[in-house]
């Protein structure tokens, strides 16, 4: 009983945070569906826009979640940036190339992190209240940030949906050859993607920070995430790793119901396992 009762006040939290997990999986997805490159530098830009909402709350005093009006903007040029001078001219090499390209991106954040924060936790306090359900208490903090994640999903899949720069994107994604014939300019929307997908891991990051303490080294465990959270949803596909973030936050709430804590990771990377082996494009499968 006791059990069921630990069971059923964590899965809500767990639902919430894996909306925030499904934010940071659709950035490392999304530039997998373009472009075929696995961004390793994926880790670090979490922890950039961790940071960067460190520094918008306790050094400039602004909320936040208004913040995120910041942060997007800042992750998206970043992204392009990191294409043009790292990514870009190893696009169509083989994949060792661009996943020594963004290895290097990532070594080069974690360096001059370093430098700048240490290794040493940093925190947000920032409340928000909270809400009672019965026996369970959601954080505000929580609520907001799935609101937000929800936005921002709804947000994506407008803009690949809807508008001509999204459409581009798609046509890319399906065949770039053909993309190019039809006068699409591939390299811009390659770079675009890919700051895309860097704005989403900031935001990803930036939320996560109200949640939990952190530092430098943080994003490598939501970097890490965010590839079984892929793998669930299928690479390629952004909404459905969405599903796969609240797999994954539901997953997270049920284990330390019925085994240790230490047991989650063990459990989540012998799924990401098991996926990989019984359906490699995904439980909801990769759009082509």
């Amino acid at each position: 009983m006791q059990q069921i009762n630990l069971l059923l006040a964590s899965l809500p939290d767990g639902i919430l945070l894996g909306f925030v997990y499904g934010v940071a999986a659709m950035g490392l997805t999304l530039i997998w569906g373009v472009m075929n490159v696995i961004n390793l530098s994926h880790g670090p830009i979490i922890s950039l826009g961790m940071f960067g909402t460190y520094l918008i709350f306790i050094k400039m005093g602004i909320n936040p979640y208004l913040g995120l009006f910041i942060i997007a903007p800042v992750g998206l040029l970043l992204g392009i940036l990191i294409y043009t001078v790292a990514v870009h001219r190893v696009i169509n090499a083989p994949h060792l190339s661009s996943l020594l390209a963004t290895f290097s991106v990532n070594m080069i954040i974690i360096g001059l992190g370093t430098a700048a924060f240490t290794t040493s936790p940093f925190n947000v306090d920032f409340n928000m209240g909270s809400v009672n359900l019965g026996s369970t208490t959601l954080l505000g903090t929580r609520l907001i940030a799935a609101l937000a994640a929800i936005i921002v999903t709804g947000g994506l899949y407008l803009f690949l949906y809807q508008t001509r720069p999204g459409k581009n994107i798609r046509a890319v994604a399906n065949n770039r050859a053909a993309a190019e014939l039809m006068g699409i300019p591939s390299s811009r929307i390659l770079a675009l993607s890919f700051g895309l997908g860097t704005m989403l891991a900031a935001i990803s990051g930036a939320l996560i920070a109200t949640f939990f303490p952190f530092s430098i080294l943080s994003g490598g465990g939501y970097e890490l995430k965010s590839f079984v959270i892929g793998v669930l949803g299928g690479l390629g596909n952004p909404i459905g790793a969405l599903v796969g973030g609240l797999a994954l936050g539901v997953l997270e709430a049920i284990v330390p119901a019925f085994l240790e804590t230490s047991w989650v990771p063990v459990i989540e990377f012998g799924l990401f396992i098991l996926v990989l082996l019984v359906r490699p494009n995904g439980l909801f499968g990769a759009k082509q």
